[in-house]
This record gives C-alpha cells, sequence and structure tokens, in this order.
C-alpha cells in the first residue's frame, strides 16, 4: 500500500525502550481530510488508531494484528495545517500499546485523543491434510 499520501511527514522522533514520541506535522493535502468535513476538516479518528499501530509495528516492532481497544478517547479535533506529538509507549506483557495525541496552544498542552491498543502476533495458518 502506498500511504505517501496518508501519512505525515515527522518532524522529529525520540525512541527510547518501548517508547517513541512523534512530531508530526499534518499536511492539508492528505488523503484523510478530504471529504472529513468539507467546510471543517479535521482528522478522522481511525486516522489517529492508524497512524498509532503504523509507527508502533515500525518503530517499536509491536506485533502487526489489531486485536482491540480500549479507553479510547477523542477530545479536541486535529486540523490540517497542525503540529502533534504522537507519543507510543508498548507494554509487551499485556500485548497493549497505549498512544496520545497532543499538541500546544498558548502554552498550553491540548490533548487531542488517547487509548490503548491490544495487538497480537499474527499465527501462521494450520496445514490441513485430507487423506482420502
Amino acid at each position: 500500500m502506498d500511504r505517501s499520501q496518508s501519512n505525515p511527514l515527522v518532524i522529529s522522533q525520540c525512541h527510547t525502550g518501548d517508547s517513541v514520541v512523534l512530531v508530526l506535522r499534518l499536511n492539508p493535502q492528505l488523503s484523510d481530510f478530504k471529504g472529513h468535513f468539507p467546510s471543517y476538516p479535521i482528522l478522522p479518528g481511525v486516522t489517529q488508531i492508524d497512524w498509532a499501530v503504523y509507527f508502533s509495528q515500525r518503530i517499536l516492532g509491536t506485533p502487526t494484528v489489531f486485536a482491540g481497544m480500549d479507553v479510547i478517547k477523542f477530545q479536541e479535533p486535529i486540523q490540517p495545517n497542525q503540529d502533534v506529538q504522537l507519543s507510543l509507549s508498548w507494554n509487551g506483557e499485556k500485548a497493549k500499546l497505549h498512544f496520545c495525541y497532543t499538541s500546544e496552544d498558548e502554552g498550553n498542552v491540548v490533548t487531542h485523543s488517547s487509548g490503548r491498543i491490544s495487538l497480537e502476533v499474527a499465527q501462521s495458518p494450520q496445514a490441513c491434510i485430507h487423506r482420502g
């Protein structure tokens, strides 16, 4: 899948152990802003979750199979031309990825969304042998 029209520009990245903090610049031409909503574009929640999983897999090496979500909160819209901080933390024992999108507004930290995503290791398909 070509993600060039659906991924933000990564401005900076700080990776420590099972955590990473990314600063993302949201180009207004990102395909996810189109049609959501024409007069007031905002970043869809499904995109925020997709980016959290995408970057955690590439940077933290988290498992690849989506297995559910807990405590997902969308508090403030994320708009085009905004720089946001995406904080990711992986708990391998619980197989949970914690994510949080924040930004700064006049010196105050604004939380846009947060939650936990369950991820599992992909299982190899079972080989079936039929003897007749």
